[in-house]
């Protein structure tokens, strides 16, 4: 198999043209039009009726046939820049492309279909340019950042792209760590984060981590300590807005009752949960329960009014993380005040 072409990050190329929000533009009509000739008041003209004409029926099998046909085609000429290798990633192994037609195919029915994503104030998301969406963190497994991956690329006016930031122990796993760079993902350090940012890119970033993924079910909707706002310093730093976005509904899929800690470590793992159904059902155990979900994008934070040396302000960096945090939790409590059911 050939090499994939790897494209520098801050390539000047614009990728609007090829995304799926990409404005269609629709020519107008360039017939000739002919001037009416006048009619004397003597002339008598018999006007004829027109020929009423039967509109043909439609042919569903004939458009599903063509359809069928374009989908075999678009899937064979992907399958072709796949063997041979034309098909481009960034310095960070993103390969858009694939997260297109493969991840975002796999992802959607899960987000549409199972857990029922609802999404509300994606139009806080700037169009262009790059933005920090900073969400709480649930659900025993990462879900909700593949699900709030797909929330803002199918609901985005302009289809834009999240570039998660994710643990270290992502890339450490077989398998799960190549499928996170195809995806966009990153590790979750200042550096990368600003050069994503300075680039244009939607980042997102989940500063509860691993304290806010493996909380027991008892501490639901109550977020943890956000770390010590290292995700405002980096905004301030590419002068971009912070974006805060509340999730409901992820914290139930896995209903963490308990924590095997000593065998956690042997694993090497920050914890093993122990849920209604796992491990007492095996694999089974390890299907989601089908909770509904609401994904809520606030008021963007602007932080291009500071001084470049604001990011080195731990005092201002306090504030902010604080009101980043205070934000979030509010709008929870919010959506869960307006939620009827867990499943409904």
């Amino acid at each position: 198999m050939a090499d994939a072409k790897v494209i520098p990050f801050d390539d000047d190329r614009s990728r609007g043209a090829t995304g799926k929000g990409a404005a269609r533009r629709r020519g107008t009509g360039g017939g000739a039009r002919r001037k009416a000739e006048p009619v004397g008041a003597g002339d008598v003209r018999e006007v004829k009726p027109l020929p009423v004409r039967e509109a043909e029926p439609a042919d569903p099998a004939g458009e599903g046939r063509e359809g069928w046909e374009r989908r075999v085609a678009g899937g064979l000429a992907f399958l072709r820049r796949r063997l041979t290798g034309e098909y481009e990633i960034d310095e960070f192994g993103y390969d858009e492309e694939l997260t297109d037609q493969v991840l975002m195919s796999v992802l959607r029915p899960i987000a549409e279909k199972y857990f029922r994503v609802e999404v509300k104030g994606v139009e806080n998301i700037p169009s262009e340019g790059g933005a920090l969406i900073v969400s709480n963190h649930s659900g025993t497994l990462p879900l909700d950042g593949l699900m709030l991956q797909v929330a803002v690329h199918d609901n985005h006016p302009a289809g834009r792209h999240l570039r998660l930031l994710a643990a270290d122990l992502v890339f450490m796993l077989p398998v799960v760590n190549e499928l996170a760079r195809k995806a966009g993902h990153t590790l979750a350090c200042a550096e990368d984060a600003q050069r994503l940012l300075e680039g244009g890119e939607l980042v997102g970033v989940m500063p509860e981590g691993f304290k806010g993924i493996g909380k027991p079910f008892s501490e639901r909707y109550k977020l943890q300590r956000f770390g010590r706002g290292g995700f405002v310093s980096t905004a301030l730093r590419a002068g971009t807005p912070i974006v805060p976005c509340s999730i409901v509904g992820a914290e139930e899929i896995y209903p963490m009752i308990g924590n095997a800690r000593t065998l956690a470590r042997v694993l090497g793992f920050p914890y093993f949960p122990i849920t209604p159904t796992f491990p007492w059902l095996g694999p089974l155990g390890a299907v989601p329960l089908p909770t509904k979900w609401t994904i809520q994008f606030g008021e963007p934070i602007p932080t291009d009014g500071y001084p470049p040396e604001a990011a080195e302000d731990p005092m201002l960096m306090f504030n902010l993380t604080d009101q980043v945090r205070e934000q979030i939790q509010h709008t929870l409590y919010k959506l869960l005040v307006q939620r009827r059911s867990v499943f409904f």
